[in-house]
């Protein structure tokens, strides 16, 4: 597995960016990342009502005892971007899907913004790990062939945490 992302600085914050592309059309990328049965062929899946501002967000593939967790909608222009924040306990995260189409191909754009250089080792990985399982089920691969702990952490770790400054 070769790792992706990019630490970037904007505005004074640290941004991990990843991209993935789709020969799809736009709609068809925005619904497997916001459609909940589509979602939890590769992360996760949501219940609630949307147009509250928020859902509950349970991620599907972190073991058994993972807790489903409030997801603030900030931003939603389907099928271009959707901006969430997530709140786990003391935990807040940033989390940016961007869509662009151009020529038959559909680029995801996934920023998550205010990344802490204790955070980059663990979420860069496991980021990459979940876009790669996106690619999968969108082009008909098996996700479940994807082993985190083989492939994703720690062993793409360094490549993240050698770009924070």
């Amino acid at each position: 597995m070769t790792p992706t992302g990019t630490i970037e600085q904007r505005d004074g914050e640290f941004v991990l960016v990843q991209t993935r592309t789709f020969d799809a059309p736009i709609e068809d990328v925005w619904a497997a990342v916001t459609e909940p049965e589509r979602l939890a062929r590769w992360i996760g899946s949501w219940t609630g009502d949307p147009t509250s501002g928020s859902v509950e967000f349970r991620m599907l593939f972190e073991g058994e005892d993972h807790a489903g967790e409030e997801m603030e909608i900030r931003v939603c222009e389907p099928p271009r971007r959707l901006h969430l924040t997530s709140r786990v306990g003391e935990e807040v995260w940033l989390l940016e899907l961007d869509l662009a189409h151009a020529d038959g191909v559909t680029t995801l754009t996934f920023c998550q913004p205010r990344v802490t250089q204790e955070q980059v080792g663990g979420v860069g990985p496991g980021w990459d790990y979940y876009l790669d399982r996106l690619v999968d089920v969108e082009t008909g691969a098996d996700p479940s062939l994807r082993d985190f702990d083989r492939d994703y952490y720690p062993a793409t770790s360094e490549h993240y945490t050698s770009q924070y400054p």
